[in-house]
């Protein structure tokens, strides 16, 4: 595990604290929680109180008052050190709607809406993902109409974490012409009339997370629940799409380092041929390779969120790049881990298997890594690195 230079005495407690959080409230329940399809809500607000929402939101809506993008992954890191990464997601599914609700909602709306959801007594999603198309944000097709009583939104999504727990839905829809240029947003309540949920189900993981497909049939919505300006959505959902993916990475930097310390705890003590797995040399190179390329990928994600906080513009190519990076040596580390445990390892009940099955929500979620690599080298013609 590497230190970061970069770090203060308050991104050290953070993550001691986050740490502490995850060793004793998450780990010792995920198997029963996996298994469940499901955790308490109260662990939202548990995470709320040590300070996991609210970065980037003003005071005065409940939010932390400040930025800053090494917090923002050091947390990332540490949820993605439980070995559980439904849970993280059920929690995070929050992060990427508040930050745009407290950009583009009037004040009246975000007085009355984001205390409740950064407290964690209530939980929000966003909703872009559509049945036709994932990542092509630009094509998508669900449609908001004007009328004499604001807009009247018809279409689906799906893929949508943290829906059944939620009670505000941030939805992208089209509201004028094709194209990046015609979609807006819009804050939909739980309940509205002519709005649906309805669960995915036999996800291969993140069983204790809640992903659904939401459905609006001549749901009729009021003027305000239109965010920011219509037609002018697509530059903020390009830009929380940016947070969320460092999100992942960090987590995947997490989830890589439990694979590791795990399958090293075990080749110490299993023994073969008269000596530990450890001791044997293909072994060893294994877990060689996997710390070092989990210390590499460290030191990276913690030089981009340095570039984030210090930097004026917003270092998309790099962030393209460390996400799609981190999944690889993630899905690498995973592989390994299990080999090293062998049957042991395909066993319900241990954070390899569970990690070795959430391998691919996390190169997909956010952006796939085909996606990261067309995004960072089209950005690296624009902005050639230095």
């Amino acid at each position: 595990m590497m230190l970061a230079p970069f770090f203060t005495e308050e991104h050290l407690a953070l993550q001691s604290t986050f740490r502490r959080f995850v060793t004793t409230s998450i780990i010792p329940h995920v198997n029963r929680w996996d298994e469940e399809g499901k955790f308490p809500l109260d662990l939202h607000i548990q995470a709320a109180e040590l300070g996991m929402f609210g970065f980037g939101i003003e005071s005065e809506y409940g939010g932390l008052g400040f930025d800053d993008a090494l917090m923002r992954a050091i947390i990332s890191v540490e949820m993605g050190r439980s070995g559980a990464t439904g849970v993280a997601a059920e929690l995070g599914a929050r992060n990427i709607t508040t930050g745009l609700i407290a950009k583009l909602a009037d004040s009246t709306t975000k007085s009355s809406v984001l205390p409740k959801i950064l407290n964690g007594s209530v939980n929000a999603s966003l909703g872009i993902t559509e049945p036709s198309g994932g990542s092509d944000v630009a094509r998508l097709l669900s449609r908001a109409t004007s009328n004499d009583k604001g807009w009247l939104l018809n279409g689906s999504k799906t893929f949508i974490t943290g829906s059944l727990t939620s009670q505000y839905f941030v939805i992208a829809a089209r509201t004028g012409g094709a194209g990046l240029g015609g979609i807006s947003l819009f804050l939909l309540e739980k309940g509205t009339p002519g709005f649906d949920i309805v669960p995915l189900d036999k996800k291969m993981g993140w069983w204790c997370s809640s992903q659904a497909s939401l459905f609006f049939n001549d749901c009729q919505v009021g003027v305000g629940a239109l965010l920011g300006k219509e037609n002018s959505g697509f530059t903020s959902i390009m830009h929380n799409f940016n947070l969320e993916r460092l999100s992942l990475a960090a987590m995947a930097v997490g989830m890589a380092q439990v694979c590791f310390e795990y399958s090293m705890d075990y080749a110490k003590s299993r023994k073969t041929f008269g000596k530990s797995l450890v001791e044997h040399q293909v072994i060893g190179h294994k877990l060689a390779d996997m710390s070092s390329k989990i210390d590499s990928l460290e030191a990276y994600l913690w030089q981009v969120c340095w570039q984030i906080n210090t930097q004026k513009n917003f270092p998309v190519a790099e962030v393209c790049k460390l996400k799609f990076l981190s999944t690889q040596i993630l899905e690498y580390c995973a592989s390994q881990a299990m080999q090293i445990l062998g049957g042991a390892g395909y066993l319900r009940g241990n954070p390899v298997e569970r990690i070795y099955r959430e391998v691919k929500v996390i190169a997909i979620g956010g952006g796939s890594e085909e996606i990261m690599r067309d995004l960072a080298i089209k950005q690296m013609l624009i902005h050639p690195p230095i």
